[in-house]
């Protein structure tokens, strides 16, 4: 069947490891269901996979990807739930299942015509969703409802700083946060990404690493190392940064230990989100009528393409594949 894959590893230059081609579907528990892809969203995972992390070199060839909508063979439209738990994890929130892991990553992900996944993670294609916004969701969408809606303690008129813009998690967050009725600020070190950033709903934006006009009640980091310093200065005391990732690398030339427990202020960790609010944010958007922002819409066998994009940062919203 048609795939996108990694072949290999190359931290330096993970587009020399992607290929696209036929590959033989791969072995999977015989009770999985088959679902047929309509629809796969990229993901930054995707392009960490291509460099070898979180990839072992074992698992390769592996079929990336972890989020895409389809049909499955009795003719259900669903949405595929990403995260694949340990057979013995017992508790209500997949992500503290320290066995945990994504489609890609020790199973064969969604950039292929077919593909293999546990009864439990399929979740109903509302049809007021498109296949390729219903394939937004599962990863950067769904990271963004968690950190806004269960982990920031946001409420309706608080300020939130979204650091970064242009990205399917930051992309997510303006448009939610706007919808819930927060007031939206972003960061962006490009003017064109903060223009945009304002024309999709944030009520302003500023350089990275600016003066605010006042400090904030919650920031939502991705960022990493390049903006932690300016997401705790920039918060109110007792305020929150979430932080789900750290694209600018992990280590911050300074960890703000002392403001963080003299102001003081939570720090907290958000990975992903359960099946229940995957479904919960469904109903958000048919309610609301905020839809994911597509950046392109590619043939999978153009996916190399939308790797590039992403790697070079010319994107702003989801690439998505329909094989």
């Amino acid at each position: 069947m048609l795939a996108a894959y990694a072949a290999g590893a190359d931290p330096a230059d993970p587009l020399s490891a992607l290929r696209v081609g036929d590959i033989d579907p791969p072995e999977v528990p015989a009770d999985w269901v088959q679902v047929n892809v309509r629809a796969a969203a990229l993901n930054r995972h995707d392009v960490w996979s291509l460099r070898g992390v979180g990839l072992a070199a074992e698992r390769l060839p592996m079929i990336l990807g972890c989020d895409a909508a389809g049909v499955t063979d009795d003719g259900r439209e669903v949405i595929i739930y990403a995260v694949i738990n340990d057979p013995d994890f017992v508790g209500s929130d997949a992500t503290y299942d320290p066995a945990r892991s994504l489609l890609s990553e020790r199973y064969p992900g969604v950039f292929c015509t077919q593909v293999r996944v546990p009864p439990a993670n399929l979740v109903d294609k509302p049809a007021e969703l498109s296949f390729a916004e219903a394939a937004c969701l599962p990863t950067a969408w769904l990271t963004a409802y968690r950190m806004l809606f269960t982990q920031s303690g946001a409420l309706p008129g608080d300020t939130v700083l979204i650091q970064g813009a242009g990205g399917g998690v930051a992309t997510a967050l303006i448009l939610l946060a706007r919808a819930a009725g927060l007031r939206v600020w972003v960061t962006s070190r490009d003017e064109a990404r903060r223009a945009r950033a304002v024309d999709l709903g944030a009520h302003q934006a500023f350089p990275t690493g600016a003066r605010l006009p006042e400090r904030v009640d919650a920031v939502l980091e991705s960022v990493g190392a390049a903006t932690w310093s300016h997401s705790i200065n920039v918060l109110k005391p007792g305020g929150t940064v979430v932080i789900c990732g750290a694209t600018s690398g992990d280590n911050p030339a300074k960890a703000e230990l002392t403001k963080i427990f003299f102001k003081p202020l939570r720090v907290i960790g958000s990975t992903m989100g359960t099946r229940a609010e995957l479904i919960s944010l469904t109903r958000m958007l048919i309610t609301t009528g905020v839809r994911p922002l597509i950046d392109r819409t590619l043939p999978l066998a153009d996916a190399a393409a939308g790797f590039a994009a992403m790697i070079n940062g010319d994107v702003f919203g989801k690439i998505i594949f329909e094989p």
